[in-house]
């Protein structure tokens, strides 16, 4: 059977410690970007209830069906026609660059003649180690500095802006090396990332009446995001005592604690448990349908087939193939770059060895 799903509603969970009736949604209304303006014309919450986002996924449990696939479907469509080659306009850009290289002496680690993020999109960025991919991250994030290029972010331009400004305008990004404040616990982790907080403020710290819903508002959201990471039990240990994959999921989260327009995460899969990754990737895909781009860089090729609308790859600092993503990791060159001449080769059939050139034995015996 099928049900009504209220994106915004937390009747369905169990209430939160001092802050039962709670209504986390009017947080965003200071400050509310012009993306999420458009979202609700449409009828989408953006950042609505990450508690309730179980079934924002690509399997719904047995006889219900999916809460929504609205922008899933819509952005399926806008790049359906798109060409697949390098450095190809998208229909609505979220993030654009042009011209960004960046050299370290002699060697250029990122040279990107012309890059677009479809809004809403999730896009994957792949490249073999050394590609450049973590350092462009940097560059777009306000981390590093290019040696040319330009780039803007909905319209406003980025060059020279701080990292701090750069995430106050609604992109943010987690890191290759997890940030955490390891001598904080998992739930003070969270409450740094929100965006809302008057009560920090020396004046305005002596009016409790002024700050305090904000804070059981910003209490609450973490709450409902430690959950959907599966952190809620380690809500009070401290960071530093988390496995290198939750520390992992703690940054996704606190990431998310500022409603980003969007989200840059850096090998997210990277040392997770195995038994996490489903979780996660669902709670990726149900980024999209709260309107929120994803931009991520990952080594796992079965997460990049599951969840990808776009595929970019990079190699030597450039952008070498762009595309769907059956399209772009079944070009024989992408393959060739990427994974090597014998990736589907089973190397350990003799056949391969009789077929590889051998050096002429008069030029060994010479030496």
């Amino acid at each position: 059977m099928s049900r009504s799903h209220n994106p915004g509603s937390h009747d369905d969970k169990e209430p939160h410690d001092g802050a039962a009736g709670t209504d986390v949604p009017f947080l965003r209304d200071e400050g509310m970007t012009q993306d999420s303006r458009r979202l609700i014309n449409n009828g989408i919450t953006p950042g609505a209830a990450y508690g309730d986002l179980s079934d924002w996924a690509t399997k719904a449990p047995a006889g219900e069906k999916l809460v929504s696939t609205a922008l899933a479907d819509r952005v399926e469509a806008d790049l359906a026609p798109v060409e697949n080659k390098p450095g190809v306009p998208k229909p609505d850009p979220i993030l654009i660059a042009d011209g960004v290289t960046r050299r370290f002496g002699g060697i250029t680690a990122v040279d990107v003649g012309h890059f677009e993020i479809e809004r809403h999109a999730i896009t994957a960025l792949i490249g073999p180690n050394g590609a450049g991919k973590t350092t462009f991250f940097n560059l777009m994030t306000g981390f590093d500095r290019p040696d040319s290029g330009s780039w803007e972010f909905d319209g406003v331009p980025l060059k020279s802006v701080s990292p701090e400004r750069v995430a106050k305008l609604g992109m943010v990004r987690t890191f290759q090396l997890t940030k955490v404040m390891a001598r904080l616990s998992v739930m003070d982790n969270m409450l740094l990332g929100a965006p809302v907080q008057p009560g920090e403020g020396m004046v305005t710290a002596l009016f409790p009446a002024r700050w305090r819903r904000y804070e059981k508002a910003n209490r609450a959201k973490a709450e409902a995001l430690l959950k959907r990471f599966l952190l809620w039990k380690k809500r009070d240990d401290l960071a530093g005592s988390l496995s290198g994959g939750q520390r992992k999921l703690l940054e996704m989260a606190r990431a998310l604690m500022r409603d980003p327009q969007l989200v840059m995460l850096d090998e997210p899969m990277a040392g997770v448990n195995p038994a996490l990754k489903q979780s996660l990737l669902d709670a990726i895909l149900s980024l999209r349908e709260q309107g929120t781009t994803v931009l991520f860089v990952e080594h796992d090729m079965a997460m990049v087939r599951h969840i990808a609308d776009w595929v970019t790859v990079m190699a030597e600092g450039k952008i070498v193939a762009e595309g769907q993503p059956k399209t772009v990791m079944d070009d024989p060159a992408v393959v060739d770059a990427y994974l090597g001449s014998h990736a589907n080769i089973d190397l350990g059939d003799d056949s391969v060895l009789e077929e590889a050139p051998q050096a002429p034995v008069a030029a060994w015996e010479g030496k």
